[in-house]
């Protein structure tokens, strides 16, 4: 009996210790009565209005609080009524530094004051911008008419562009309140400006670039994912990357001077953003020709990216840049390194891959920040943003397609001897792996029905054709 007591006093003490409660026991006098206060950080991809971490009001003592399951390491997070545009600001209606808590530090509850609402607080935020003189607003509603909706766009115009006549290459990126200015980061920014002018002065980027940054909004994970996750949503990716295809880059491409082509065009952004750039870069093959993906949140619609990039292979010039840090999640490397792999079995060569890991990088704004100067200087590089060197494509047929027994392989003439032939499943699997001559069958009875990708390899060409398994 003292032993089964001891047990349950041990496992009472474990239950209390699984979970930490978080109270904001103040809020400003202005708030809604109606509000709905969320809780938004690293631990739920920074999601300004998730359903899952909505607080609960408290009408006896008018305090809200949330309580999470218990975690290692520590978290950053701030409260919001729903989107950025409502977080919570300081009594001067100035930027909160992200609030932080260690697991283990303390059983909570883990008490909060909000001061003030960026929204309701009679004003901008104060403080001091540190956007550069060549960064400013196109527009703060911006109209995105395949989503109903507005946002401000932020444009960066490269030192001389004023003066130079010349036409420049240009690269769209996601989370826009985040890339220019702190004052606007709900997160810290990427210092996007200040890095491209540095390079331009250090003589590291002679072509220069046009930067476009759009906003997110209380719909960011709708927006960044075209594929739906059932706890978190998503579903609105299409019309996000419509709106960047059909209306965006035409109204940029009309009132400044770029190269609209493919190879000077290019898409990027972090987290759900690097979802959204691949996805896009993915779709668009004839649009984006660079893609910056940074830490990617490819978790979010894993199956359905692995099966799309399948079954739509990039076209072979399109470069991606991806860099993560190595503890920033279980699948962060493994999926990351998995989409590298589906690119290169789909055609894209792997001097058109460039895959990063860096031991001390987190899911942060500053390891962004750090980060974008490398990825941007390889996607950009003079002597790749004129395609000099495009890559090569073998001319291969198979055929009977669909099939159910074998495929007959047709190679070019110019193929003297055997070429690698890889054959490989929806979810990115080797399922067969040979080497064939023209006119060769090949065996795929055993193989279940299904959509299959294959890759010929020959002198240095890659060729890439799907066929049906029946």
């Amino acid at each position: 009996m003292r032993k089964l007591f001891s047990l349950l006093l041990a496992l009472l003490a474990f239950t209390a210790q699984a979970q930490v409660t978080f109270k904001i026991t103040a809020v400003p006098a202005n708030t809604p009565a109606n509000a709905t206060i969320y809780m938004a950080g690293s631990f739920n991809n920074w999601n300004p209005g998730s359903a899952a971490h909505a607080l609960t009001y408290n009408a006896t003592d008018r305090s809200y609080q949330i309580t999470l399951p218990t975690g290692t390491g520590t978290i950053a997070y701030k409260f919001t009524r729903g989107a950025w545009a409502s977080v919570e600001t300081t009594a001067s209606n100035g930027q909160v530094p992200n609030r932080t808590f260690t697991f283990g530090s303390s059983t909570g509850p883990v008490l909060s004051q909000v001061l003030n609402w960026e929204d309701l607080a009679g004003g901008t935020p104060t403080g001091t911008s540190t956007a550069a003189a060549n960064v400013s607003v196109i527009s703060t509603a911006f109209a995105m008419p395949q989503l109903g909706r507005t946002r401000r766009v932020w444009l960066y115009l490269p030192p001389g562009y004023a003066t130079s006549g010349r036409r420049y290459p240009v690269l769209y990126l996601q989370d826009g309140q985040n890339v220019f200015d702190n004052l606007t980061a709900f997160a810290g920014e990427w210092g996007v400006d200040e890095a491209l002018n540095q390079l331009a002065i250090n003589g590291q980027d002679p072509t220069g670039c046009i930067v476009v940054a759009v906003d997110n909004g209380a719909n960011r994970l709708d927006e960044y994912s075209p594929w739906n996750n059932p706890q978190y949503g998503g579903g609105q990716g299409d019309l996000y990357v419509d709106f960047l295809v059909q209306t965006l880059k035409p109204y940029i491409d009309t009132n400044y001077r770029t190269l609209p082509g493919r190879e000077h065009t290019g898409v990027a952004g972090s987290s759900m953003g690097a979802l959204i750039a691949t996805y896009a870069a993915l779709r668009e093959p004839a649009v984006f020709g660079k893609v910056g993906v940074f830490s990617p949140a490819f978790w979010f619609a894993y199956p359905q990216l692995a099966s799309y990039v399948h079954q739509h292979p990039a076209n072979p010039n399109t470069r991606f840049y991806f860099v993560s840090g190595t503890t920033e999640s279980s699948t962060m490397v493994p999926y990351m390194t998995a989409m590298r792999d589906s690119l290169l079995r789909g055609g894209v060569p792997a001097a058109n891959l460039n895959l990063n890991t860096r031991p001390d990088g987190q899911h942060a704004e500053w390891f962004w920040r750090r980060e974008f100067p490398a990825g941007y200087s390889w996607l950009y590089a003079p002597a790749t943003a004129s395609a000099a060197r495009p890559a090569r494509r073998l001319a291969v047929s198979l055929y009977p397609n669909p099939t159910a027994r074998e495929l007959r392989v047709t190679l070019p003439a110019a193929v003297v001897g055997e070429a690698q032939l890889e054959i490989s499943d929806v979810a990115g699997r080797t399922v067969l792996r040979t080497r064939v001559r023209n006119g060769q069958t090949v065996d795929v009875s055993r193989l279940p029905a299904g959509l299959y990708l294959s890759r010929l390899s020959a002198g240095g060409a890659v060729g890439v054709r799907k066929f049906s398994k029946e």
